[in-house]
């Protein structure tokens, strides 16, 4: 078959599916933003960019769906290009609908299948929106700009003949009249590249090095922001580093926006630090920015705890990396996570607005105890039976492209 991806920052969520499908024969192509740096073997094809952002003043509540809609104008043109000056004329579409990419492409290749990944539906309430009002206060008119934020979403999933969603908390934030369509398979995670490792060490940008087994202390999040709790995580930062006063903290993640709203000045994590001023180490508080795949696979294997926390949202690939790779996992205890962790079975859970709850808990985890090391099994043993790439997700994913599942 000819098969084309459709992501604005291909390979995406599409990684490891992409080139299985090209090894099995499949003409496979990806069309995808002109500024996307991603490296992939698959041929690649960029759209231009589209203007700059509508002015809410003009486009109101409509802004999010004009942005949405500009894109997939530049998408559908370049899709004609695709079809009239190179041939190229697709069985099957998989595009990620959360950008609007795929809302023309019906038009371009009517007979194509054209498949979604449905990765979040939007929702006035229950959800991320409003959860912490300290970042998300609810007004009596917030719900109008979300409702009005689901166009794009909603006209992808009448369109599609079938989409996929990676979990099932995420699916089911979808409504019901669309649920039929969804099948629940997540991305995969490699457990055979991610795994424990007692040999692990790391050496911190002070000179420190740091071993496995050590009092480490690890937190991951793409962009350090509320909607992964990461106030929620510093917050409780002065009462362990008091109680455990041999413990390093190490802090991966960027200082950019990838859910909610900008500070009104600097970063988050400049806010939270202002807030914390002189009750937290910065000598034993290490932010690490970004760092290479290798380098955050290392401290996680490294750590006697790993903090994760969301917001109800997308969950991260990290908790399940994490765990796979044997970590303590303290989470909070919000819909997403408590889907892959059980209290006391393979992680420990904690009410997300709990600061005196997570201090406590990264304590005790820190302090270790004869009860970690079967937790820390049980985190592995369930990435491994449920979410392993090439046992069990990879062989699903397949099938749901090539198969009409």
């Amino acid at each position: 078959m000819r098969i084309l991806f459709v992501h604005q920052n291909f390979p995406g969520q599409f990684k490891h599916l992409a080139p299985a499908l090209a090894a099995r024969g499949h003409q496979v192509a990806a069309l995808t933003a002109e500024k996307n740096a991603q490296a992939s073997t698959i041929q690649t094809y960029r759209y231009p960019m589209p203007d700059p952002a509508p002015d809410p003043r003009a486009t109101r509540l409509a802004t999010t769906y004009t942005a949405m809609t500009d894109r997939a104008h530049r998408v559908g043109r370049a899709a004609v290009q695709l079809r009239d000056k190179l041939g190229f004329v697709p069985d099957v579409i998989f595009g990620h609908s959360g950008w609007g990419e795929t809302l023309f492409l019906r038009e371009v290749w009517p007979e194509a299948r054209l498949l979604i990944y449905a990765e979040f539906y939007y929702a006035t309430r229950g959800l991320d929106v409003g959860f912490d009002p300290e970042f998300s206060p609810v007004d009596a008119f917030g719900g109008f700009s979300v409702t009005a934020r689901q166009a794009h979403l909603a006209l992808a999933m009448v369109q599609a003949d079938a989409a996929l969603s990676p979990t099932e908390w995420q699916a089911d934030t979808f409504p019901a009249c669309f649920r039929d369509k969804i099948t629940i398979t997540h991305d995969g995670i490699d457990t055979t590249a991610l795994a424990p490792d007692p040999a692990a060490h790391f050496t911190l940008p002070n000179g420190r090095s740091l071993r496995a087994g050590e009092e480490v202390l690890t937190y991951v999040a793409r962009n350090l922001e509320p909607y992964r709790g990461t106030h929620i995580f510093l917050r409780a930062l002065p009462e362990v580093l008091a109680a455990r006063p041999n413990a390093q903290v190490v802090i991966i993640g960027g200082d950019g926006v990838s859910y909610g709203a900008a500070p009104p000045q600097g970063c988050w994590r400049e806010v939270f630090l202002r807030e914390l001023a002189g009750r937290i180490d910065l000598n034993r508080v290490h932010f690490l920015g970004r760092v290479p795949y290798a380098d955050y696979k290392c401290l996680i294997q490294i750590g006697r705890a790993h903090a994760y926390l969301t917001a109800p949202f997308v969950l991260s690939w990290s908790l399940l990396e994490a765990m796979a790779m044997g970590a303590n996992v303290i989470a909070s205890r919000t819909g997403p996570v408590e889907e892959v962790i059980t209290h006391g079975v393979n992680g420990r859970l904690v009410d997300f607005f709990d600061i005196e709850g997570w201090s406590e808990a990264l304590i005790r985890a820190l302090a270790g105890s004869d009860a970690d090391a079967p937790l820390r099994r049980a985190a592995r043993a369930s990435i491994v039976e449920n979410y392993d790439l090439h046992r069990i997700c990879l062989p699903r994913l397949l099938g749901f492209v090539e198969g009409g599942a």
